[in-house]
């Protein structure tokens, strides 16, 4: 092997050079039962980054027009904290934020059925802290909705 197969393997990542050596991972959510494509399957990442980019641009609307346009370096504070308390409320009712819904996502729990109220606290409150909606499993769900047994669906 020489340089450029060990840096080409090293940049394209561990599941790309253990499917290059024949290991068959399957499809996202296959694991989950989910189908592989159409309504119902995993929702893939850029969806999902649209989504939570449209509920961070709202958020930052309502907390510049309601509540801290005094303040502008409270701004993010603040749409952090509504992000939460909407995050908290759409998808503990409704299944998916005002995003979520634009793009055509839901999340529901593994099992099909709607998120609890617990379980829709933690998530929320993972998604807050950031970093755990950057980790992502093979089926390609982020730490914060592997936490809360959920995954997000395509509508």
């Amino acid at each position: 092997m020489d340089n450029r197969q060990v840096i080409g393997s090293w940049l394209s990542g561990p599941r790309a050079a253990a499917e290059d050596a024949g290991v068959d991972f399957g499809y996202r959510g296959e694991r989950l039962g989910l189908p592989e494509e159409g309504p119902g399957s995993v929702a893939r990442p850029g969806r999902r980054i649209g989504a939570i980019a449209v509920d961070w641009a709202l958020c930052m609307v309502i907390a510049y027009g309601l509540l801290a346009r005094d303040n502008p370096q409270a701004m993010g504070n603040w749409a952090l904290g509504i992000l939460f308390v909407m995050s908290l409320l759409t998808v503990g009712t409704v299944g998916s934020t005002p995003g979520k819904r634009l793009l055509g996502l839901r999340v529901v729990g593994e099992d099909g059925g709607r998120l609890g109220f617990v379980r829709v606290l933690i998530r929320s409150a993972l998604l807050c802290v950031g970093i755990p909606a950057l980790i992502w499993d093979r089926d390609g769900r982020g730490l914060h909705d592997r936490l809360a047994r959920a995954v997000q669906v395509r509508i």
